[in-house]
Formats: structure tokens, C-alpha cells, sequence
């Protein structure tokens, strides 16, 4: 928690993580690398580790930015919404350890579509909805 505090500088609105030295298995390693690297890619985003959840925030990017996600699609829709509020992020690398108990919920086909279809949802609205001209992107006005 240190490294994130030590990067929040006055001119910095945001601290991200992100992991090295990951400590899974092997394929949760490439999987996590293929995930990391087209949402990094689909989305624009500017930084590395889009679910690393040890962020440091000021108060005053709520204040600017809404969510809608419920799910871990939230980590993305924040992400980029960052970039596009044109916040000033700093990143930092934070270790990540063996899990000791339990096993992951994530891996499993209910799950997976779920986010998938969040993933979607998002990129839709905050990728390709973003880049359309205005009048393709205003419902007409039905007629009474």
C-alpha cells in the first residue's frame, strides 16, 4: 500500500497497480495475459493491468465519473472512463501472492458468458458509441 501512497503527487488524480511476478498457474498466467492484453487493446486503455484492484483514487474523480457496471466488468468501464476524463494516472507495481484457500468462482461457463456480455455491453457503449457521429447516436423523437 506504501508504493501506491508514495506515487499519489499533487499533479497525479489516480494510483493503479499492477501485478509482476504473478503466482498461479502456468495457464492462469497466459490466460490472464491474452484477457490483459485485448481488453487493453478493445477498450484504449492507457493502463497495464486493468483488474489489479489496488487502486488509490482522490475524491474529486467520483465527483466527475458514474458507474454502471455490477459486476468485474466495473474494473474496465473505470478504467476507461479514466482515460477519457483525461485523469493524470500513475502506476505501480504491487506483488501478488499464491491464493492459500478456496478456489476461484471464475472459471465457470455461467460466469464467463456473464462477463462476457458485460465486456460487450461496455465496449459497445464506451468504444464504438464514443466514436459515432452525433445524429447517428439520438433516438428520434416518436411522433403522438
Amino acid at each position: 500500500m506504501g508504493n501506491l501512497f508514495a506515487a499519489l503527487r499533487p499533479n497525479i488524480d489516480l494510483v493503479n497497480g499492477y501485478k509482476v511476478k504473478r503466482s498461479d498457474p502456468w495457464y492462469r498466467i497466459v490466460i490472464g495475459e491474452i484477457y490483459r492484453r485485448t481488453i487493453r487493446f478493445a477498450f484504449r486503455l492507457s493502463i497495464r493491468d486493468v483488474d489489479c484492484d489496488f487502486r488509490l483514487f482522490r475524491r474529486h474523480v467520483f465527483n466527475r465519473i458514474t458507474l454502471e457496471s455490477r459486476s468485474g466488468v466495473i474494473c474496465v468501464e473505470m478504467a476507461r472512463k479514466f482515460d477519457m476524463a483525461g485523469f493524470r494516472m500513475a502506476e505501480v507495481p504491487v506483488s501478488h501472492y499464491p491464493r492459500l484457500h478456496g478456489s476461484s468462482e471464475f472459471f465457470r461457463f455461467r460466469h464467463i458468458q456473464h462477463t462476457l456480455m458485460g465486456l460487450i455491453r461496455a465496449w459497445w457503449s464506451l468504444v464504438i458509441v464514443r466514436r459515432l457521429p452525433v445524429w447517428m447516436t439520438i433516438a428520434p423523437k416518436k411522433s403522438s
